[in-house]
């Protein structure tokens, strides 16, 4: 099993930044990708960026491509998003994920297995 805590989140103005945090714990050696998903209010769960932990590749949705970065830290089982040029559309709960299972797409929310509770994240204009 993996757990998952995220934070960060907060109310910032459009044009700011942010950084959130998602702490692993557990069975971190297992692995193999962590994503970051987000959900607004009547809309549906959508994928935002994944980072594939050995390779630290990465996928990015088109809609944040430019503006958000996934990154990690081994030694603190850590996965960041840090997003830039914040707009009201990005107002949503954000979700960190983990999948120890090999993905070539890791943009699908059914790939992962772990999730964490959700961090607001609120832009006003």
């Amino acid at each position: 099993q993996v757990q998952l805590i995220e934070s960060g989140g907060g109310l910032v103005q459009a044009g700011g930044s942010l950084r959130l945090s998602c702490a692993a714990s557990g069975r971190t050696s297992s692995i193999y990708a962590m994503g970051w998903f987000r959900q607004a209010p009547g809309k549906e769960r959508e994928f935002v960026a994944a980072l594939r932990w050995s390779s630290r590749n990465t996928d990015y949705a088109d809609s944040v491509k430019g503006r958000f970065t996934i990154s990690r830290d081994n030694a603190k089982k850590s996965v960041y998003l840090q997003i830039n040029s914040l707009k009201p559309e990005d107002t949503a709960v954000y979700y960190c994920a983990a999948t120890p299972n090999l993905c070539i797409d890791c943009t699908m929310a059914l790939k992962y297995n772990y999730w964490g509770q959700g961090t607001q994240v609120t832009i006003s204009s």
